[in-house]
């Protein structure tokens, strides 16, 4: 079978044996894959210093007709995310995105993703430190977003009516968006002040103007943000790095 040559991101890897590793790809024509680099560990290896988390560039897979596990053959180097190691916040949300992806999207050519992770990135490394909060939210939102499950915010995600404009707004993580006002009784319903709901749909419209975030309103949005996640699209399933950086437990620690 052909080498299939594709730009491609590292969202992971895993030392296999002595000397291969198994990376997971974000590749824009093919989709989240798994392949195998085999000799990835050894001191003159091919792939050299080149599959570094997050890095990007060129990823030549043989595919398996077979197998879900591919085999990587290279990987040319395009950039190395020194830039995110910077700060722990800025690696901490590129960490969840990379999580977002590999459990979220589908083994199939979804560029929309793709573009949209590669772009998140190279902001993420260059961001005011004080725009982090609002970038990471925003980016997540799209990310959501783009892979289909974005949230209503416009009609109610029970029954279809329209959401009156302004003021509070009863919002359900676990059905997906807004409520209106007969569907708000259900348990499990946050209630967002009016603030609150203009800044989350700030956050959800990429041409909108950053909300600028204090730090409870800033943790408020993650708290709301994981639960989307965990309960419209995790069905319950851990997510490590999403938990990791909505938390942000190395704050609570610093002196």
């Amino acid at each position: 079978m052909a080498v299939v040559s594709t730009p491609a991101i590292i969202l992971s890897t895993l030392r296999y044996g002595e000397t291969s590793k198994i990376v997971r790809l974000a590749t824009r024509d093919r989709g989240v894959q798994s392949a195998i680099a085999k000799g990835a560990l050894r001191p003159k290896s091919r792939f050299g210093a080149a599959l570094q988390l997050l890095s990007d560039g060129v990823a030549h897979l043989l595919f398996s007709p077979r197998s879900d596990l591919h085999i990587l053959t290279a990987f040319d180097l395009g950039h190395l995310r020194l830039g995110l190691a910077a700060e722990l916040d800025r690696y901490a949300i590129a960490s969840a995105l990379a999580e977002a992806m590999i459990r979220f999207a589908p083994a199939d050519a979804h560029p929309e993703s793709y573009d949209l992770l590669h772009d998140a990135l190279s902001v993420l490394e260059v961001a005011p430190t004080a725009a982090l909060d609002a970038l990471g939210l925003r980016m997540l939102w799209r990310l959501v977003t783009v892979l289909g499950f974005g949230p209503s915010l416009d009609t109610c995600v029970r029954d279809g009516n329209p959401i009156p404009a302004g003021g509070a707004l009863p919002f359900s993580p676990g059905d997906g968006g807004a409520l209106c006002p007969a569907c708000a009784q259900l348990a499990g319903t946050a209630r967002l002040s009016a603030t609150d709901r203009a800044d989350l749909v700030a956050l959800v419209e990429p041409s909108a103007e950053l909300p600028l975030l204090d730090q409870s309103h800033a943790a408020a949005h993650r708290r709301l943000l994981a639960r989307y996640l965990r309960h419209h699209m995790a069905e319950g399933a851990a997510l490590p790095a999403l938990e990791f950086w909505s938390g942000r437990a190395w704050a609570a620690a610093a002196p």
